[in-house]
């Protein structure tokens, strides 16, 4: 009697475990596989290029994706930098060709060469270690409304004139790509005069917001006639609102280069699903995706861009400090901004 129970116990209790392993293993073949990444707010807004190319990749891959975009470039490498310890995210997107040195320093990327890296022009290929990949590119512009100004200024230096008063919306240099794209836009025109000219900048600027989405936001609701923006921004009025009241200025002095970038975070959990995710940035497809939402230019060279495209422009004298350069002056930059720029 006792050994019939002890054998209806043992098989009760094999038939219990069987079932627990079996429902593991259901668990972790169905769980879907998820890829976080961090980015700016902008590249996963509703209108931005990260919805799209995440739905994209996940019919194609099964890869969910998880952004993660806490504000502007700088705000999200830095947010990269505290976590460098222990990453939470899988790919970075957003640290541009002027973050380049920041980002090195600190670590955060492994390198990874993509094959498409031999179809991108030489000269976008900003960082030759391969941490950060190129995947769209235009030039920081002043944009303004052609409905509300007629007479628009034609360089840096015009934008200072007392007509402008409280009429250009820009963006914190510790906080925003542009914002630090457009102080070192300053350094490259002024050198070492460059708060000197913020100065004099200084009673054209209606406010300073921490991100660009927060200033173009404010530009494109009528708060102000012009915006610290991109050479591109008028083509998404074109192409998706078919209007053209909103113009990106060539400045005499020349217009500075940005190139954004994206990278493998250090210690990811998924490096092998994020350089799936970074090959599929930079495919055609992706990157007409980009193009057509991030509003830039794409680095490869892609058939079928939108005529609206023509809106935007290259510029004639484009400006562009060097890595060692930037690495060497912008944290005495940012710090004197911060403490005699008058804003």
């Amino acid at each position: 009697m006792k050994k019939s129970i002890l054998i209806m116990f043992l098989a009760l209790t094999a038939g219990i475990l069987s079932a627990a392993g079996n429902k593991d293993a259901s668990s972790e073949v169905s769980e879907p596989r998820v890829l976080n990444i961090y980015c700016y707010d902008a590249f996963s807004s509703e209108w931005g290029p990260g919805p799209a190319l995440a739905e994209v990749f996940t019919e194609q891959t099964g890869i969910e994706i998880n952004f993660a975009a806490p504000g502007d470039a700088v705000t999200v490498l830095s947010k990269t930098i505290m976590e460098k310890d222990n990453p939470q995210g899988d790919i970075l997107i957003g640290p541009d060709n002027n973050l380049l040195a920041r980002t090195l320093a600190e670590d955060i990327l492994e390198s990874y060469s993509p094959a498409a890296l031999d179809e991108i022009a030489p000269e976008l290929i900003f960082d030759d270690s391969h941490h950060l990949l190129p995947f769209d590119w235009g030039y920081f512009a002043v944009c303004y409304d052609a409905d509300v100004m007629d007479n628009p200024p034609a360089s840096l230096e015009d934008l200072t004139k007392p007509e402008y008063a409280k009429s250009l919306v820009v963006m914190d240099p510790r906080t925003s790509s542009p914002g630090f794209g457009f102080l070192l836009w300053t350094v490259a025109v002024y050198g070492d005069d460059y708060l000197d000219y913020w100065k004099r900048l200084a009673p054209s600027i209606l406010t300073v917001t921490e991100s660009w989405s927060n200033g173009y936001g404010l530009f494109t609701s009528g708060e102000a006639p012009m915006v610290l923006s991109y050479s591109t921004s008028p083509i998404y009025h074109k192409m998706w609102e078919d209007i053209d009241r909103y113009r990106a200025l060539p400045f005499a002095e020349g217009n500075y280069l940005q190139v954004e970038g994206v990278g493998l975070i250090k210690g990811a959990a998924n490096p092998e699903e994020a350089k799936m995710f970074i090959d599929f940035m930079l495919s055609e497809e992706g990157q007409m995706i980009i193009a057509t939402t991030n509003i830039m230019m794409p680095v490869l060279d892609i058939d079928g861009l939108p005529e609206a495209f023509e809106m935007g422009f290259i510029s004639e004298n484009p400006l562009l400090l060097d890595i060692e350069t930037v690495e060497a002056g912008e944290g005495d930059w940012v710090q004197s901004w911060v403490e005699h720029s008058g804003l």
